[in-house]
């Protein structure tokens, strides 16, 4: 039975990937909470810590802003090397070399507020999921827009009203 871990909420994890998502930095407290080794983490693909409770159309809507060269907050459910787990919210930028073509992206994950997972996420990702498990992520994708125009917002500002 996996457990929830946490960190402080003062404190903020920071890494850094290639333009393809290949991890290149990774501050203590990452891999601290991750329960890796620096050098089981460099070189991996970031996706090494996706927990199988997340929605693949949030992970979607990610790399749609980033590639788009927009930054992104998003609540993150993230597994450990033990398969214990830790929630984020992850605040995600892309950063260009000198020539303005992308050259890495910068992830600063801070401690969510643990109502808002309780009561907000949890609960959208439950059925975000079970959604993508009867019509894959464009099922998913549509549901989260309908739910966005329902409220009259976009995902940036509903992530900001929670």
């Amino acid at each position: 039975m996996s457990k929830e871990v946490f960190f402080p909420e003062n404190e903020f994890i920071i890494s850094k990937t290639d333009a393809k998502g290949t991890i290149t930095y990774c501050n203590e407290l990452f891999v601290n909470i991750s329960g890796y080794k620096v050098q089981e983490l460099m070189k991996q693909p970031h996706s090494i810590l996706r927990h199988n409770d997340m929605p693949k159309v949030i992970f979607q809507k990610l790399w749609n802003n980033l590639q788009n060269g927009q930054e992104i907050f998003a609540y993150v459910k993230n597994k450990t090397k033990n398969g214990d787990y830790y929630w984020v919210l992850a605040f995600v930028t892309p950063s260009y070399d000198d020539h303005k073509q992308l050259a890495e992206y910068f992830s600063v994950r801070r401690k969510p507020n643990a109502n808002i997972i309780k009561n907000s996420i949890e609960p959208l990702y439950r059925e975000l999921l079970a959604i993508e498990s009867k019509g894959g992520i464009s099922a998913s994708h549509s549901y989260l827009e309908n739910l966005l125009k329902q409220k009259g917002v976009t995902y940036e500002q509903f992530i900001f009203s929670l």
